[in-house]
């Protein structure tokens, strides 16, 4: 029964090509539906499982990793004098327009932090060190936001406000599609960039008044219009940040250590670091309806598939009628017929699911080195979508069947 369904598959090639076309962008669509769904939720939450915290006090009515009220930077003090922190740095994240070297303007976010703490060792640096953030108003960016930057190497600038802004740093799988350009930066360098405005800075020479526009280059020091920035004033207790990351002692547990901060500064809020990465993520995927877009592409794209697939094998049939009639006058019973039929779509299943995940993974891997949108397509994901694709396939060959079930074997005698 075997050759019969290889050959209704493969009798027509033509046929057979466009067929499996149809299948193949039903299987792709589901599959990068759901990998861009994985890897948005992932992406949203990646720089918080590289920070190496134990857990993360932020204001009481903190949202998400983004969207966290300030807390004065005296919390940071209060924390490190608690027993059983072993130590603790201080997080500020603020939004800030960048202007790039040609004069366009975007809005992007600085992440301030102490470059030589013990928070943020975990990323894979592409180019340059973190402790070169220890020079003023310099920045590490994610490879995948230099274009948005208009940047191209080690030793670019452009500004924040009027303040220079020089990358000496690049970093990959630190960004997410949700967030934009991130600047990372020391936290007095961050605490300048908050501080800064976009007013044009001018000066009077020789009786007239000559203004400094945000094209010209503050690092120039050939130029008659610029002079070197000030390095960024020290912060002090009152300077707002965004969180405390802390260390425990090794012996120290965390519910205990939580249960303790949240007593002695009652307006903080205390989770460990598996909760607020999972915040982050549950707040894009629910509270915002990109979830249920992608979710609702990926749906689409099964309706799709079964459509498709349920036209290929109807037709199928319905030419082949006489030689199913002459199966069922040879005595065949109604379940070798079934067999034949859910055989030809598990073939089906098969050759259109293999090239659309080798199509699929390598779409992946050229958005993800382009455009840092990551599209995640785990084992998990590509055997869970070959199960879909053979459910597609195998649910749709019941329309087939349908037909088959009502044959007058007496087909084969008519002219």
């Amino acid at each position: 029964m075997a050759s019969i369904a290889r050959k209704n598959l493969f009798e027509d090639v033509p046929r057979f090509l466009v067929a499996q076309a149809g299948i193949m962008f039903a299987v792709s669509l589901v599959t990068i539906q759901t990998g861009i769904l994985n890897g948005f939720v992932q992406s949203t939450g990646q720089l918080i499982d590289q920070s190496g915290a134990d857990l993360w006090v932020s204001s009481k009515r903190m949202q998400q990793l983004e969207v966290s009220p300030p807390i004065p930077l005296q919390r940071l003090l209060q924390v490190r004098e608690m027993e059983g922190v072993a130590y603790a740095d201080p997080l500020a994240i603020r939004q800030v327009l960048w202007q790039t070297p040609k004069g366009q303007t975007t809005v992007a976010r600085v992440y301030g932090f102490q470059p030589g703490g013990a928070f943020f060792t975990q990323w894979q640096l592409v180019a340059g060190e973190v402790g070169d953030l220890k020079t003023p108003y310099t920045f590490i960016a994610d490879r995948a936001n230099l274009n948005t930057l208009d940047l191209h190497e080690i030793g670019d600038r452009g500004l924040v406000g009027s303040l220079p802004a020089r990358l000496v740093g690049i970093t990959k799988n630190t960004s997410s599609i949700v967030s934009g350009a991130i600047l990372f930066t020391s936290l007095e360098t961050a605490s300048a960039y908050t501080k800064t405005g976009t007013t044009i800075r001018c000066r009077i020479r020789a009786g007239a008044t000559e203004c400094l526009t945000a094209l010209e280059d503050p690092y120039n020091q050939n130029s008659a219009s610029s002079t070197p920035p000030k390095a960024p004033e020290p912060i002090s207790l009152a300077d707002p940040i965004s969180f405390v990351l802390l260390k425990a002692k090794p012996d120290q547990n965390l519910e205990q250590l939580r249960q303790q901060i949240e007593a002695a500064l009652p307006d903080t809020r205390v989770v460990t670091n598996a909760e607020m990465a999972e915040i982050t993520r549950s707040f894009w995927l629910r509270r915002t309806g990109v979830g249920f877009v992608l979710g609702l592409g990926a749906a689409v794209g099964f309706i799709v598939g079964v459509v498709v697939v349920s036209q290929i094998l109807y037709a199928s049939v319905s030419d082949h009628l006489r030689e199913f009639g002459t199966l069922k006058a040879m005595g065949a019973s109604d379940w070798v017929i079934y067999r034949v039929i859910t055989e030809q779509a598990l073939w089906m299943a098969v050759l259109g699911y293999l090239p659309s995940m080798v199509l699929c993974l390598g779409l992946g891997s050229w958005t993800m080195a382009t455009k840092g949108i990551l599209i995640l397509i785990t084992p998990a994901i590509a055997g869970g979508i070959l199960g879909i694709t053979i459910v597609m396939c195998v649910g749709s060959a019941l329309f087939a069947i349908q037909k088959v079930t009502h044959v007058d074997p007496a087909i084969v005698f008519k002219a």
